[in-house]
């Protein structure tokens, strides 16, 4: 279940409606998907082939269908990330700096972990977004925000785009972000 940490003051807010109701005051969509939906086999594997990405969208096909009718999104795909993945460090230097997008930035998390680190309010400041299997997040266009994977490396989401060739990330500047 996902946990924030309110960067400024600690704070980490935790359970399921809690994390829900400060993410939507922050404008970021939460929901939590069935975990325990995805074949045993696929719970912990973040190497997959093309087949293995196939049944993970089919597992989650209503729930992926049911987020992309109510949020206008157009297609989908997979992404797995681990210390196996080729050239892991460089995708991790360009996901690790503050950006925004021209589209939501939407990961519904099937196995592993990972955080998103997004600009709140001026009120909250930074916070981070501490993700595993089930949770799923839409951070909003042109809100500042990075991901980047939590100690473990490894995780593998489905990605939805309204832009049928992803989204473009726009490098933002802020003074005030420290990692």
């Amino acid at each position: 279940m996902a946990e924030v940490r309110i960067r400024n003051t600690d704070e980490r807010i935790s359970g399921e409606e809690n994390v829900r109701a400060f993410l939507d005051s922050q404008e970021v969509l939460y929901e939590h998907w069935d975990a325990n939906k995805l074949p045993q086999e696929l719970q912990n594997k973040f190497v997959l082939n093309d087949e293995e990405k196939e049944q993970i969208l089919k597992t989650y096909d209503a729930e992926i269908r049911d987020l992309a009718a109510r949020r206008g999104y157009l297609t989908w795909d997979i992404v797995a990330l681990s210390d196996a993945t080729p050239n892991l460090e460089e995708l991790l230097k360009k996901f690790e700096n503050v950006h925004t997008h021209t589209e939501d930035e939407v990961r519904a998390i099937t196995a592993g972990r990972g955080i998103f680190i997004i600009k709140g309010t001026d009120d909250v400041g930074y916070f981070d977004v501490e993700l595993e299997a089930g949770d799923v997040i839409s951070v909003p266009e042109n809100k500042p925000h990075f991901f980047t994977l939590m100690d473990n490396r490894q995780i593998v989401a489905v990605r939805l785009f309204i832009e049928t060739e992803g989204w473009i990330a726009h490098s933002y500047s802020d003074p005030q972000f420290n990692k």
